[in-house]
């Protein structure tokens, strides 16, 4: 039976950082579910749609294609046929998915992937809801989480090595403006299941944090 790894947590919590590092060390596949709705975000604002016009969005995303290809061991998310890993990491495109991702049908279209390939294969995934909603069978939960001033150094830290232009305080507010509708979105809210394993990452390296997985997913194992 495959073995399943569910990593939830709020924006900037270095999910998908740490999710990465974890498969990696375990030759599991990594699915990064929130580069799916980044992808879905960014069909609409493609389109001119209002990310905030959920009536709208609902209507329009079945025409979005996405899906998740590993090339030369890297995870290519692709819309319609066209790898957007490059497109997908704005702000703008972050804001954006947190507005789209809380429509139903968007939610449902994109969940239905998620979990046929964790049916078939050892994953790591990580989102907003992967424990409570999308694989509340895994066998190892995590929610992890930091200080909102933490997660927006984080932030700021990847955009200006990137050579982005932005302030911490706006970043900083973006995000505590998206775990408000995160965690109070009607469909499948960002909330810590109940089974999870809480680590708080606000004093932890990357390291620290894969090692702490690691150990507790050899703890299952036992």
């Amino acid at each position: 039976m495959p073995f399943n790894i569910a990593i939830d947590g709020p924006a900037g919590a270095g999910k998908s950082t740490i999710a990465k590092k974890v498969a990696e060390q375990l030759k599991y596949i990594y699915v990064d579910t929130g580069a799916m709705y980044r992808a879905m975000a960014l069909y609409m604002l493609n389109k001119g749609i209002d990310p905030s016009d959920s009536e709208t969005v609902a209507k329009e995303c079945d025409g979005a294609d996405i899906s998740i290809k590993y090339i030369d061991g890297l995870q290519c998310v692709f819309l319609n046929g066209e790898n957007v890993n490059d497109k997908i990491r704005t702000n703008e495109v972050s804001d954006a998915a947190s507005k789209t991702s809380t429509v139903k049908e968007v939610r449902r279209k994109l969940v239905h992937l998620q979990q046929e390939l964790a049916k078939s294969t050892d994953v790591v995934m990580d989102g907003r809801d992967i424990g409570t909603a999308v694989l509340p069978a895994a066998d190892l939960k995590i929610y992890m989480t930091a200080s909102s001033r933490v997660r927006a150094r984080r932030r700021y830290d990847e955009l200006t090595a990137k050579g982005v232009s932005c302030r911490l305080v706006d970043i900083e507010k973006e995000i505590i403006e998206r775990d408000e509708r995160d965690m109070n979105r009607e469909e499948s809210p960002l909330k810590q299941a109940e089974d999870a394993i809480l680590l708080d990452t606000s004093d932890m390296t990357i390291e620290e944090v894969a090692s702490a997985i690691l150990a507790l997913k050899s703890e299952r194992e036992v």
